[in-house]
């Protein structure tokens, strides 16, 4: 089973952690257990998103480096049940290297149904470490060219890491402003922009920003959310129509 997910976008501020959470939420509420590991070192945000910011002692680099045990770096959500969090180094000079975080990757994953990986945007030294132990790969976007240039790039690299299994999210889809603002004539032409098979369209949701600084709390109200229920089905080979709101 191919249940290593690396979650990649081009830019920042595509509201890719906030996909992780949603996503993570949604294979939960279908009784998975789930890891989430935040590869964003010296930038970590993923433990605030889920409020146990205070829980956190150890990170991936203490568990490689044999600070601890792997078990005391991987912690509960306080919100979600069976989601489980192991945080990315609070110093950007303790990112792991490829195979290192590869290896602790594999040393945990049959504990559960799926880990998902939030990688750093852009396509530098953090983004091929998070996509180096991953069987498969979300790209989040938006509707605008500049970021989905940079999915397009992404895609790239990570066929060049050997990672063909790749689907797009076009992420915070406001219709109105969509027509407004008429960067593409529609949405097919972004999705031949970003040259990636689309798995879901994510519809702006105020809401889900002011819930993930909650710490998560309150999650389960966000309309959006029935949007990634349809993304895990299709995540796992069911067919299921796309929900464009």
């Amino acid at each position: 089973m191919d249940n290593v997910i690396v979650v990649a976008s081009g830019k920042g501020g595509t509201g890719k952690s906030t996909v992780c959470i949603c996503l993570s939420a949604a294979l939960v509420k279908q009784g998975k257990k789930v890891l989430l590991i935040d590869c964003d070192s010296g930038m970590r945000g993923l433990d605030i998103m889920l409020d146990i910011e205070q829980d956190i002692l150890f990170d991936a680099s203490d568990a490689v480096c044999g600070n601890c045990a792997f078990g005391e770096a991987v912690y509960r959500s306080r919100h979600i049940q069976n989601l489980y969090l192991m945080a990315a180094p609070f110093d950007a000079e303790n990112e792991l290297s490829p195979p290192v975080f590869r290896q602790l990757v594999d040393s945990i994953k049959h504990n559960f149904d799926y880990v998902i990986i939030d990688s750093p945007a852009g396509i530098g030294s953090g983004f091929v470490t998070a996509a180096a132990p991953a069987d498969r790969a979300v790209i989040v976007t938006n509707a605008e060219p500049t970021s989905v240039r940079g999915g397009v790039k992404v895609r790239k690299k990570l066929e060049a890491l050997g990672i063909n299994n790749i689907r797009l999210i076009i992420n915070r889809f406001d219709k109105k402003m969509f027509k407004k603002l008429h960067f593409y004539d529609d949405l097919d032409a972004v999705i031949d922009a970003a040259q990636t098979r689309l798995i879901a369209v994510v519809p702006f949701d105020y809401a889900i920003s002011v819930i993930m600084q909650r710490g998560a709390a309150g999650l389960e109200s966000s309309p959006a959310l029935e949007v990634f229920d349809r993304v895990t089905d299709r995540l796992q080979g069911v067919r299921t129509p796309l929900l464009i709101r």
